[in-house]
């Protein structure tokens, strides 16, 4: 089905530069299908869904300092917690739409529910004074960092509906869908560069929600949710058939490669050593570079084009790459101190059934993916005596297995702006990657073997660290980690949409990543027990842990909580949870709590 106002072409230049009868295939500049794998197991029903859609994650900004899944994270989390409010997995196989609107066709703040605890019958001042009797708890020690992980733990035996938003052909598709401005004047950019009077860091992407990216990350991830909640309750077409895959490893720096010249005839051309072009630094409009680089101009500024002069290093070339290149990555046997891009790349087709998935280790644009689904797609079909048929389903899974950066058409590599600059292997890679994946799916028709001649080398012993461990964490005279530093006033009351914080002294989350756990939670009151409502995986919560210098052995952890719309009214409060280093001995787990408060 689909999905039109989740994505925008960020580099149309380039895009037009694909043939014009090519290009008229094609009602949109970006792909707008989504594909979605429905799993119903015969007792459980509906246990997990996987979709494939194009578009890149890049709605939160690049000033966002916070741990994100971005549109493609806050879309699955949004289905998860849709797929729990309808009982999924459950025994019956059709999920009940009647609820959609609980979360997300409005602007309320999704969140997991727990349905153990009541909605009062009736709220009074009693509440606000049954809050008041609650003062925050201050910090203690813990023995082991169990208390972190109630929330899930307590549902740990329970089977649990998955949903995968994967990601396809994106490499020129932005979530910032309202298009392109200059942050000084708010005119659109330069169309062809993606510049302000010149100036490339000025130019940025407008998603849904600007100027908050939050609000933007949430509404791109909706528009996601949404749609595969359409297509998960519309399915109806089941897979049937083999399952089968094909998979190898190919030196994308020398491959030999056959295309067509322009009077038609053969030509054998070679890919490329690994290098990028000197707008691959100009960013994009998700994310703007700095230093005066420009996308489409694979000449750079005047400084670095004497800096390339001076090192003797020609520009990127356009058509082969018999020179050095910019920027050279050596690739394979590390003989050079800068080598990180890799050679030996991973290419994959796995079926099942009438789904083909080809795995790529790369962003590759829309027409790149376009035309790399087509030419597998007439592989299968016109190779296989009918065990493919029309109805074949082939769609790309980008970024898998491994990353080379991205993957433009030949035409688009030609204006150099930052998917073409960022094309590793040269203007030829896209008419490698179709002519080995044409390989892997004739050796799948005719049930043969594919060999693999080369491994891609082992890099463990040779990753460098620059991040110091942890020294030390400390607090000041007489308070605790988990004591509160700044708490809810006293006597407080919230309506729903509005947010209340909390800051505790905390230590470096680097100590223990409480994986499974949480540092954050918001805790109901039912009875005289305190039950674990809300975590930091939950859009509603979020957790920001900081220093007051950055060589401070002293650091704060503050909770906010924006209350969701449809919260259950009552009495709340914040926990914090970590571990802490001390200077000698070995690291502690710690927690505390806000002050109470009453949400109305």
């Amino acid at each position: 089905g689909d999905l039109l106002d989740a994505g925008v072409n960020r580099s149309p230049s380039a895009y037009l530069n694909n043939p014009a009868e090519e290009r008229s295939k094609y009602k949109y500049n970006v792909d707008k299908e989504m594909t979605l794998v429905k799993f119903v197991d015969d007792e459980s029903g509906p246990v997990g869904s996987f979709n494939w859609f194009a578009t890149h994650g890049t709605s939160m900004s690049r000033t966002n300092s916070l741990i994100s899944g971005d549109n493609k994270g806050a879309a699955a989390r949004f289905m998860e917690d849709w797929a729990e409010k309808n009982g999924l997995p459950k025994q019956t196989g059709v999920a009940s739409s009647d609820d959609l609107g609980f979360l997300h066709m409005t602007s309320v703040l999704p969140r997991r529910v727990s349905t153990i605890i009541p909605e009062p019958d009736e709220i009074t001042d009693d509440l606000m004074q049954l809050a008041s009797s609650y003062e925050a708890s201050g910090g203690r020690r813990l023995a082991g960092s169990n208390i972190t992980r109630r929330i899930r733990s307590s549902q740990e035996n329970n089977a649990k509906f998955v949903s995968a938003f994967c990601q396809s052909n994106c490499g020129d598709v932005s979530p910032n869908v309202l298009g392109t401005f200059c942050i000084d004047t708010h005119l659109p950019c330069d169309f062809n560069h993606s510049t302000c009077n010149g100036k490339n860091e000025l130019c940025y992407g407008r998603g849904p929600g600007y100027p908050d990216g939050f609000e933007s990350t949430r509404i791109i991830g909706n528009r996601q949710f949404l749609k595969a909640v359409d297509l998960f309750n519309s399915a109806s077409e089941e897979i049937q058939g083999k399952i089968d895959y094909r998979h190898t490893y190919l030196d994308f720096s020398q491959l030999k490669v056959s295309v067509s010249t322009s009077t038609g005839g053969p030509q054998v051309v070679k890919t490329c050593p690994a290098a990028m072009g000197f707008a691959f630094a100009a960013g994009t409009t998700d994310g703007p570079g700095a230093f005066d680089f420009k996308q489409g101009d694979d000449k750079g500024n005047p400084f670095w084009r004497l800096v390339r002069n001076l090192l003797k290093t020609p520009g990127k070339e356009q058509v082969e790459c018999q020179a050095p290149k910019p920027i050279l990555l050596d690739t394979g046997e590390m003989k050079e101190p800068y080598d990180w891009a890799p050679a030996i790349l991973p290419i994959q087709i796995i079926r099942i059934g009438q789904l083909v998935i080809l795995c790529v280790p790369g962003e590759f644009t829309t027409m790149a993916g376009r035309r790399l689904r087509d030419a597998v797609k007439n592989v299968l079909i016109s190779g296989s005596n009918g065990d493919f048929g029309t109805n074949i389903h082939v769609v790309l899974a980008g970024l898998t297995n491994t990353y080379s950066q991205y993957v433009t058409t030949f035409e688009e590599y030609q204006i150099q702006r930052y998917e073409g600059a960022s094309t590793l292997y040269g203007p030829h890679t896209l008419s490698a990657y179709i002519q080995e994946f044409q390989k892997l799916a004739t050796a799948m028709v005719e049930n043969k073997e594919v060999p693999t001649n080369i491994q891609p080398p082992d890099m463990l012993e040779k990753q460098i660290g620059l991040l110091p461990g942890v020294m030390y964490d400390s607090t000041p005279p007489g308070v605790h980690f988990g004591d509160v530093s700044s708490d809810v006033a006293a006597n407080s009351n919230f309506r729903k949409g509005t947010t209340v914080n909390a800051t505790f002294y905390s230590a470096c989350p680097r100590n223990d990543l409480l994986t499974e756990g949480t540092f954050a939670l918001v805790e109901k009151l039912n009875g005289n027990d305190w039950i674990p409502i809300y975590d930091d995986d939950d859009w509603s919560l979020q957790f920001k842990w900081s220093r007051p210098s950055k060589f401070s052995p002293r650091s704060f952890a503050t909770l906010e909580w924006t209350i969701p719309e449809d919260a259950a009214s009552g009495v709340y409060r914040l926990r914090h949870s970590g571990a802490s280093k001390p200077l000698i001995g070995s690291i502690k787990h710690f927690t505390g709590t806000s002050r109470a408060f009453a949400v109305r």
